[in-house]
């Protein structure tokens, strides 16, 4: 019998078709097979899930949700497995990230609520436990790309500085520095 993490990893999760354009290909080499004899023009990631991945976590660092549209003809999917995200190594010297997915499958584990102790009675069967799993990664991923639209909208430049991805996933952090940071002027002061 399959595990819940390996009929996750057989699933394409969706996303609304209103991003492809605003954010997916703003930052991603999506749907242009790239391969080591293109060119790279200046993308940040190589692949559209990729950008997915990054949409996942800033809806899950956020705690938020974000149902997709109802009309399934606006809906897209990379066509390709989650299990296969992450897998290849040569774009620009990228390296495997199968832990990533690991982590992901976690965090969804966590967040989502579902019922272990039915599934091993077998009260609800596994596919519907990995239902649950790909609409709430669904969810959090379309929150993020409503995210990233958003900041694009308000300064289309804000997420092409070095550390723009990195400030963004730091804001989540809680804020401690600002009380170290008085004291430690009290004690300049001092001095």
């Amino acid at each position: 019998m399959e595990s819940l993490y390996e009929l996750w990893g057989k699933r394409n999760p969706q996303w609304e078709e209103k991003y492809q354009d605003s954010v997916i290909s703003v930052f991603a080499d999506y749907g242009k097979g790239v391969n080591k004899y293109n060119e790279v023009k200046g993308k940040t990631f190589g692949a559209g899930f990729e950008v997915f991945i990054l949409a996942f976590f800033i809806g899950l660092y956020h705690d938020h949700t974000k149902p997709l549209v109802e009309d399934a003809s606006k809906r897209k999917s990379f066509g390709w497995a989650i299990t296969n995200w992450g897998t290849q190594e040569s774009r620009l010297g990228r390296t495997q990230y199968p832990r990533l997915r690991e982590y992901m499958f976690a965090a969804l584990v966590a967040k989502t609520d579902i019922d272990l102790i039915a599934l091993d009675k077998g009260e609800i069967k596994p596919s519907k436990i990995v239902d649950q799993l790909i609409d709430k990664m669904e969810q959090y991923a379309n929150f993020g790309f409503d995210y990233i639209k958003e900041r694009l909208e308000d300064d289309p430049n804000y997420f092409f500085k070095d550390t723009a991805f990195l400030r963004v996933f730091l804001s989540f952090l809680p804020n401690t520095t600002s009380d170290s940071s008085d004291e430690d002027e009290d004690e300049l002061e001092e001095l």
